[in-house]
């Protein structure tokens, strides 16, 4: 696979991840660490059917303990993290700071073997960031006890994220197909969360279990095997400003829904992460040429 190819592959988790807020909102009232582990259980599960019937799967036993590890940290760490800090701060200024994950794979990237860090690769993830931004903080709540937590928690959901995607860089031989058993690690360690933390509720009627099977498909499902190939094969400078897609993306699905309301902000945030993208892409083409 060529790394153009593999980056458009990336690029599939972000619309992917784009149908999260829509999906979510049908899957009302689970709570998150429920979903998390139904949704993720789902996303395993489909994993390992698929290696089994690809002959595949005999390929997990040579997977280092290590990298189920750290797949799994990322995975749960990062979701954990963003529900708490949630819980415990103003939804917009948290969701910000977590976002700040694609600005972070750009500048954290510097450190991989044969990256190079260019200008127009910071200068596109700060306007992506900008236009996140603009989406974000139009959704502005008042303040609530243990926001300073909250916000420290997001931060470290920030960096969980971005440091899971730089470190699985380092793990290009190991098959996607390892993904499955992040999952359903995922799924376990929420489960046990929601048993701690939560009290159980279900989805309602038929748009509600619809809505939990797409996300365990899509954005908490197939997203993160298409990711893993992007971060490992493609340009993952290019794929953290792109990144900054999702926010955009989400909204106007949910203004095509009817559940959300079209604004100038949404404009504004689309040519700020168009941009930062074009700038990124250019940043990227003379070193990579067209492979």
């Amino acid at each position: 696979m060529t790394r153009s190819k593999a980056t458009l592959v990336g690029f599939a988790a972000v619309i992917l991840w784009s149908s999260l807020a829509l999906l979510t909102v049908g899957s009302a009232p689970v709570p998150p660490l429920m979903l998390n582990a139904i949704c993720f259980g789902i996303g395993g599960l489909v994993g390992l059917i698929w290696l089994a019937l690809s002959g595949e799967i005999g390929a997990l036993g040579k997977v280092p303990l290590k990298v189920y590890l750290i797949g799994t940290a990322g995975l749960f760490g990062y979701h954990f993290f963003y529900f708490s800090a949630l819980r415990m701060a103003p939804a917009a200024e948290a969701g910000l700071i977590a976002y700040l994950w694609p600005l972070l794979i750009v500048l954290m990237s510097a450190l991989l073997p044969g990256e190079k860090l260019r200008r127009g690769h910071v200068a596109g993830a700060l306007l992506g960031f900008a236009g996140a931004a603009v989406i974000l903080m139009g959704k502005r709540t008042t303040g609530v006890d243990g926001a300073m937590l909250g916000y420290a928690l997001a931060l470290v959901c920030a960096f969980t994220w971005s440091g899971y995607s730089i470190l699985s860089r380092g793990f290009g031989a190991v098959p996607t197909g390892s993904v499955a058993v992040f999952c359903l690690a995922t799924a376990a360690l929420s489960a046990a969360a929601h048993l701690r933390f939560e009290t159980a509720a279900w989805p309602h009627g038929a748009l509600g279990w619809l809505s939990v099977i797409g996300l365990g498909l899509g954005p908490v499902g197939l997203a993160f095997y298409v990711w893993d190939i992007g971060v490992k094969k493609g340009d993952i400078q290019l794929l953290g400003v792109a990144s900054y897609a999702a926010p955009v993306l989400s909204t106007l699905i949910l203004v095509s829904a009817g559940v959300a309301a079209p604004s100038w902000g949404l404009l504004a945030a689309a040519i700020l992460i168009t941009a930062g993208a074009s700038l990124a892409a250019r940043a990227s083409r003379p070193a990579r040429g067209s492979a």
